[in-house]
């Protein structure tokens, strides 16, 4: 592993964070953050939204750390300091949505390496919430999964859903799926947004805080989806709709003004998932774990309770009354991403 910047005078995460450059089994570089302490009990693994990127995370991670919990988080391919997919760096690409597991694949093989404690709970926002579910299907094994405001659906009007799909499929197969969605451009969404209008946070100084790491390092900045990746999320997600929630604990929560994913979807999902919790965090937006104190407070204690109930009656870890706890298996093999998502 070759360490990785970590722009630490930007972010307000645990003292012992740590980034590396990962490479994938199809040659594409990513980048991995790390934040460990001594005696933790377990490991989140954090994946982040579409335009993210390690540093956002850091204060989720901060909050975690106080739980005990130690955090990696993943800079996907096409975003962050990972490899960008096209000419324009600011188009959030990704060929295959599949290609994200490979992500996961090399990130796993890190956390071995690292000795990261175990048990491995799931941590997944918006597209990455997306992407841990299929993940989990597909056999990434963790003691339970949590999902913030996760894209098992996009937002999109019922009389633009059929132009969407139609647009995305066309540029998709004329060579076209590199460009922006319309209405959508190569600027960063809070750069453009007033906080006023945003749709992400209620806190000002988070906001504040999401444009300065931005301004302060461009290299992390994204801008609007391609519409390759539309069409690779609109099939990903109706892929999901259609699978069997997995057997796992779960806990999702999104908030009530959430205007970016597909709500019914989130709804369906967790009333077909018997070993799943649904929150509702009033008044907030998109990025719950990034609102106010009060609410990431509110939220932090939720998680943190979901993954301490979850680590106890994990399959193969008997209580620390029994003795020792068994730390479960890695999987033996790699993401399975050879299903269809369509």
């Amino acid at each position: 592993m070759e360490i990785a910047p970590l722009y630490t005078d930007i972010t307000d995460g645990p003292d012992q964070g740590q980034a590396y450059w990962l490479k994938t089994e199809d040659g594409v570089r990513i980048r991995a953050g790390v934040w460990t302490q001594d005696g933790a009990k377990g490991t989140v693994l954090l994946f982040p939204g579409r335009t993210e990127y390690i540093e956002k995370y850091s204060g989720t991670a901060h909050d975690l750390a106080k739980c005990g919990y130690a955090t990696i988080a993943i800079d996907w391919r096409g975003q962050g300091l990972a490899d960008r997919l096209t000419r324009n760096p600011m188009s959030g690409h990704v060929i295959k949505f599949d290609d994200y597991l490979k992500d996961i694949d090399v990130v796993i093989e890190m956390a071995e390496q690292l000795e990261l404690p175990k048990p491995w709970h799931l941590l997944g926002h918006s597209m990455g919430g997306g992407i841990g579910l299929q993940a989990v299907m597909k056999g990434l094994q963790v003691a339970s999964c949590a999902f913030s405001g996760p894209m098992w659906g996009i937002s999109i009007s019922t009389p633009m859903r059929p132009v969407a799909w139609t647009l995305s499929t066309l540029a998709q197969k004329t060579g076209l799926g590199h460009l922006f969605t319309p209405g959508t451009s190569k600027s960063s969404y809070v750069l453009e947004e007033a906080f006023e209008d945003n749709k992400l946070t209620n806190d000002r100084p988070m906001y504040d805080y999401m444009i300065d790491q931005v301004r302060a390092q461009p290299d992390l900045g994204l801008g609007g989806p391609s519409m390759g990746w539309l069409i690779e999320s609109l099939k990903v997600t109706r892929w999901l709709h259609k699978q069997p929630s997995p057997d796992l604990p779960c806990f999702t929560f999104y908030g009530s003004l959430e205007a970016i994913v597909d709500i019914p979807r989130i709804e369906d999902r967790m009333a077909r998932w018997p070993n799943g919790t649904l929150y509702v965090v009033e008044g907030a937006h998109h990025e719950v774990l990034m609102d106010t104190p009060e609410v990431r407070a509110d939220i932090t204690r939720r998680l943190c309770d979901h993954f301490d109930k979850a680590a106890a009656i994990y399959p193969g870890q008997p209580s620390d009354v029994d003795g020792p706890a068994q730390q479960p298996s890695a999987p033996s093999h790699p993401l399975r991403s050879d299903s269809a998502v369509a």
